[in-house]
């Protein structure tokens, strides 16, 4: 009953719109988050998805938060294996030093992308295997003790940005653990190992200078709606709307024919996705929510709404907001 709750915002272009769109429907997630009192929002790197903007990550950070005021703003992640440790620690301290006191850094190691797309980027295929090595350049750079004599993060060094490992995989949680830093569980995409993983991290963890206990902030689907029956037709709009963003590249599907491809094995993936999803009214959904921390061992929760328009995405925000008040206060 005392976790706090962020949001992850994937920056959806929606259908017939454009990226300048969408980050305008960004900007108004934020503003209304940051009203409504919610911790923290997060942005995701992703590469050639045509309903995902914000593959730029840390420009699209900067730009929300010259237009924010003070919730707290970051990467949910970074997908660090397709940069330079150096890189990053360049571009998370420029957006420490200006808007100080609000970023954070979630680092990931998987490509956030397909393989044509990992060769665009101009990726190593085993450079994922360095990214244990990688984090911990990265900190060094951002705590002005720089692994590599002579190379110093400017702006960057001895900004202090607290850094996140992004994980799905018992490999995530063990290195958090190891490294003394908060520990974050993709569980609305990705549910199978969530308790083991979260139970190891517990287990494992080491204290740093970042961090003395362990936290978990763990990922859950959020669809709250002024009756149960339409959250759970919005619901289903958004599975139809994963079924062509997941499997649809170059073609669109009809509500008729997602629908058949929600019933194939295929779809049975995407379903699967969103297993951990509280979907109802605020009451349902405040219910389904306590569950589910004390399932995952959660410190926090960090929300994804897929809900296909703007308005429906503000909408669920603000019931969710209402439903957790005693929560958020």
């Amino acid at each position: 009953m005392t976790y706090p709750l962020s949001i992850l915002d994937f920056a959806s272009i929606d259908e017939g719109g454009t990226a300048a769109e969408s980050f305008r429907d960004s900007l108004a997630l934020a503003r209304h988050a940051e009203g409504l009192g919610y911790r923290r929002i997060w942005y995701a790197e992703h590469h050639n998805m045509p309903t995902i903007a914000s593959s730029a990550t840390s420009v699209l950070i900067s730009f929300i938060g010259a237009n924010t005021s003070s919730i707290r703003l970051g990467a949910g992640g970074i997908m660090l294996p397709n940069h330079a440790p150096l890189t990053i620690a360049e571009q998370f301290g420029t957006l420490e030093s200006l808007y100080p006191g609000r970023i954070d850094l979630g680092l990931g190691r998987a490509p956030g992308s397909d393989q044509k797309t990992l060769r665009a980027l101009r990726r190593d295929p085993m450079s994922a295997d360095s990214f244990p090595r990688d984090v911990q350049e990265l900190q060094g750079y951002l705590t002005g003790n720089s692994l590599i004599p002579g190379i110093d993060a400017i702006p960057g060094k001895g900004t202090n940005v607290p850094l996140y490992i992004l994980g799905s995989s018992l490999f995530g949680a063990r290195l958090a653990a190891a490294l003394g830093l908060p520990y974050s569980f993709a569980s609305h995409f990705a549910p199978q190992a969530l308790q083991d993983a979260v139970a190891l991290y517990r287990r494992e963890f080491q204290p740093s200078a970042q961090l003395a206990e362990p936290y978990v902030i763990a990922g859950v689907n959020v669809l709250a709606a002024d009756t149960a029956e339409e959250a759970q037709e919005i619901f289903l709009q958004s599975q139809r709307r994963r079924v062509t963003q997941l499997l649809g590249k170059d073609r669109t599907y009809t509500d008729e024919e997602a629908d058949l491809v929600l019933e194939s094995p295929a779809g049975q993936h995407i379903k699967m996705m969103g297993h951990y999803s509280a979907v109802g009214t605020t009451v349902e959904v405040r219910e389904y929510l306590d569950w589910f921390a004390g399932h995952a061992g959660a410190d926090e929760l960090i929300v994804a709404t897929h809900a296909p328009t703007l308005e429906q995405r503000l909408h669920s925000f603000t019931l969710l907001s209402q439903a957790m008040q005693p929560v958020q206060a």
